[in-house]
């Protein structure tokens, strides 16, 4: 039998690929003209002239500073989670201590607690320990507040690899670092790209402790640096989207590299 068309289908995604892409057309276009010509011709209207002056300007004063400051965090972020939740996650899956299960609970306890909540006994112990108006303040309470959901998800996505994998490694007299490191991580590696792109766009958005853990322009951070484009005399629209659509490239490529595993560890299939 012949399928029929669904019209009905197909004129839904018109519509909803025009209200998904008007806006990313305003964005786009309105970084390719001047501040007046934006003003003048309005957001919708198509650019007479093209520029890419306020991609120049932007880096040029500050933004380049503040997009820096923003990989050091997010690369200080996926590094820690990196470093401590592998070895978390493949405790939590293989050791049947008690004391195991109430360290991962008080994990998943964190899931519970919003930054909003924590945030001024957090800017009271940043500030004791000196390390208020520095990215590492930034990078320590940012790191701690991913590493709960990439525990969850990594210890998920260890669960899969089934339990005859690691007999036979300890009958061939394997140690548990060795099954750790040529076991366990080669078939986890869907659940560290998941745990990767999720730490990096956490570290990467972050705006409520770069907010109140930095004051100085040195350590500003993407989210941060947007406020630049709003003085008193107005907003430098086409000035500020440009700054978004750079800040928007990096956390899109990492994305794009790594979707498919992004979703499989999500699904927890990624050690099938």
């Amino acid at each position: 039998m012949r399928n029929r068309p669904n019209y009905l289908a197909g004129l839904g995604s018109l519509v909803w690929l025009f209200v998904v892409g008007l806006p990313l057309y305003v964005m786009l276009v309105a970084t390719f003209q001047t501040r007046a010509d934006y003003a003048a011709n309005g957001p919708l209207a198509l650019p007479e002239r093209l520029t890419l002056d306020n991609y120049v300007n932007d880096l040029s004063e500050g933004f380049g500073q503040y997009f820096l400051n923003t990989v050091i965090v997010t690369v200080c972020v996926v590094g820690i989670v990196l470093l401590l939740v592998p070895p978390l996650a493949y405790a939590i899956v293989r050791s049947q201590g008690r004391a195991t299960s109430t360290v991962f609970r008080l994990f998943l306890l964190g899931l519970a607690i919003p930054s909003q909540a924590v945030i001024v006994p957090m800017f009271y112990l940043i500030n004791e320990a000196g390390l208020y108006d520095n990215l590492i303040g930034v990078i320590l309470p940012t790191a701690a507040f991913a590493m709960p959901v990439c525990a969850l998800i990594l210890s998920g996505v260890m669960r899969d690899i089934t339990p005859e994998l690691y007999e036979a490694m300890t009958i061939d007299g394997a140690s548990s670092r060795r099954i750790f490191f040529q076991l366990v991580v080669p078939l986890s590696r869907s659940g560290l790209s998941t745990i990767v792109v999720f730490s990096s766009l956490q570290a990467w958005n972050g705006f409520l402790f770069p907010l109140v853990l930095t004051q100085s322009t040195e350590n500003k951070v993407i989210t941060m640096g947007l406020y630049d484009f709003q003085t008193e005399h107005g907003v430098d629209i086409p000035g500020m989207l440009a700054a978004v659509v750079l800040s928007a490239l990096p956390i899109l490529l990492v994305y794009l590299f790594a979707r498919r595993a992004l979703v499989q560890g999500l699904m927890g299939v990624g050690g099938k």
